[in-house]
């Protein structure tokens, strides 16, 4: 395909992110085939320009690249194992939610089909896809990625091929992700604590910002403090935490706020005290963590 001659390509699952797949593609001018459990959630993209099929083998057989975006992979599976379409010369990826032991039972499962496999992550809100500034990793068949980058790069301009291990882009979900859901309950423990104090929780918003901006800047300082395996140079010490911990609760009893959700992180910092890293780098709270 040439650059004006966009490459066709078919999208399985059409939930709020399936839909927003479709319809960047639609806009980046790909002919796009869409295909849902439930027809009627096809409609909308129809009237946009879609091709909605019914059979999904209709839907395989129409594009080179097939982006399956279904709830999960035992999902994916059960949907592409009713069909008798042939693969080849067409790539799957998986644009779905999961693990990394899931992404390799795909990748098993699509080797035994001869399908040319690609997992891959959405690390964006549906809103977000089709954007220049949108970021989305992939894992898996090397060739497959050179072969449609351009058509994939539609979905977001920050378009990256972690490797050809096909769970590395599930792995970097799950490991860069592991910040979310601290970092979210942290910004609510502080917005019940405005909100007791008669504070409305969005004056703290650009205050959190910042706070998260500077943590942004220092985590490469901690990176190459784990990869060292040296904690020697921290200035912010396991010790200094440990002192702050009794600040925490006291804290969380004057504003009138739960403080269970602090007590696993102040349990953690003292287990690494105790292993000796009470004057290192926080960042060794890494080897307590770390299950050899």
């Amino acid at each position: 395909m040439t650059d004006h001659q966009p490459a066709p390509v078919t999208v399985l699952g059409l939930g709020s992110m399936g839909s927003a797949l479709a319809r960047a593609f639609l806009a980046a001018g790909h002919p796009t085939t869409v295909w849902n459990r439930t027809p009627s959630k096809a409609a909308p993209l129809v009237a946009e320009g879609a091709r909605h099929t019914t059979a999904v083998d209709d839907a395989v057989a129409a594009s080179p690249l097939v982006i399956a975006c279904l709830t999960g992979y035992d999902d994916t599976r059960a949907v592409l194992e009713s069909t008798t379409a042939s693969w080849a010369g067409r790539v799957l990826v998986t644009l779905n939610s999961g693990t990394p032991t899931g992404a390799r039972g795909m990748a098993a499962w699509a080797a035994e089909q001869g399908i040319r496999f690609l997992d891959g992550a959405v690390k964006d809100v549906p809103d977000a896809v089709g954007k220049a500034g949108t970021l989305l990793y992939y894992a898996g068949d090397p060739e497959g990625f050179a072969e449609h980058a351009a058509t994939l790069r539609a979905l977001g301009g920050d378009t990256v091929l972690l490797g050809d291990e096909p769970d590395l882009a599930k792995f970097y979900e799950s490991a860069v992700g592991a910040t979310l859901l601290p970092a979210l309950v942290g910004f609510f423990a502080g917005a019940a604590a405005a909100r007791n104090r008669g504070i409305p929780a969005s004056e703290l918003v650009p205050y959190s910002v910042r706070w998260l901006t500077m943590i942004g800047e220092i985590l490469p300082l901690f990176a190459a403090e784990i990869d060292a395996r040296d904690y020697s140079a921290g200035a912010s010490s396991v010790d200094l935490f440990l002192t702050g911990a009794d600040w925490d609760l006291e804290f969380a009893r004057d504003a009138g706020i739960d403080d269970a959700w602090l007590r696993p992180l102040h349990d953690l910092i003292r287990r690494a005290g105790a292993a000796g890293h009470g004057p290192d780098s926080i960042a060794a709270l890494t080897e307590v963590i770390r299950v050899p």
